[in-house]
């Protein structure tokens, strides 16, 4: 139904910043809500972020990234992003998009993933 590709994803050191971006393609994401979830070894995948459809739209965050992180999105180019500042070592984790229906509330589309590493 629809693709999710990232991209973005690198080495940075603590304090540093990266933008990660999530391209969607085979429909457009107007009426999805969008998210981000992280996963390091040995651990299961978290949530990161979301955010529901531009209008009326509002983004909720995981505590561990709140005043970080910000989740934004570009329906006429099909992106969603995810702009990660002040970056820790914990923060290393390989980095997922996923899209669902804004009705639904299984994710039912992801990306491969993008690998973030946080170094000090």
């Amino acid at each position: 139904q629809v693709q999710l590709v990232e991209s973005g994803g690198g080495s940075v050191q603590a304090g540093g910043s990266l933008r990660l971006s999530c391209a969607a393609s085979g429909r457009t994401i107007t009426n999805y809500e969008l998210g981000w979830f992280r996963q390091t070894p040995g651990k299961d995948r978290e949530f990161v972020a979301r955010t529901r459809s531009n209008r009326g739209s509002s983004t909720v965050y995981a505590t561990a990234v709140k005043g970080r992180f910000k989740i934004s999105r570009d329906n006429t180019k099909n992106m969603v992003y995810l702009q990660m500042n002040n970056l820790k070592p914990e923060d290393t984790a390989i980095y997922y998009c996923a899209g669902r229906k804004e009705d639904l509330t299984q994710w039912d589309y992801w990306g491969q993933g993008t690998q973030v590493i946080v170094s000090l």
